[in-house]
């Protein structure tokens, strides 16, 4: 069985409705590589380090299935409008079996 992938992003939003925007675009992606978002916004406390605002966990089938999103044309699409509006950080992780 292939060990899990997981998105960890930290992100500070720039236009709020702009993106909802995003969010739409990505959605098919997210869908198509089989994404289950854990952690998606919510109260957070940074109890080390400097974090943003937003906050996301994202788990996939697959380390592949991660990185594959990642890259897929419906991402880059989103990918392209979240980087207009807002400042983060994404990782791809590989996780346990």
């Amino acid at each position: 069985m292939a060990k899990k992938g997981y998105w960890l992003g930290t992100v500070e939003v720039n236009d709020s409705e702009r993106y909802k925007e995003y969010v739409a675009t990505a959605t098919p992606a997210y869908q198509r590589f089989g994404a289950k978002f854990l952690v998606r916004g919510g109260d957070n406390i940074a109890a080390e380090g400097d974090w943003n605002s937003r906050n996301v966990v994202i788990e996939f089938p697959s380390y592949q299935h991660a990185q594959d999103c990642y890259n897929s044309l419906e991402y880059i699409k989103a990918r392209a409008i979240r980087q207009e509006i807002s400042e983060g950080r994404i990782i791809i992780i590989e996780g346990y079996e």
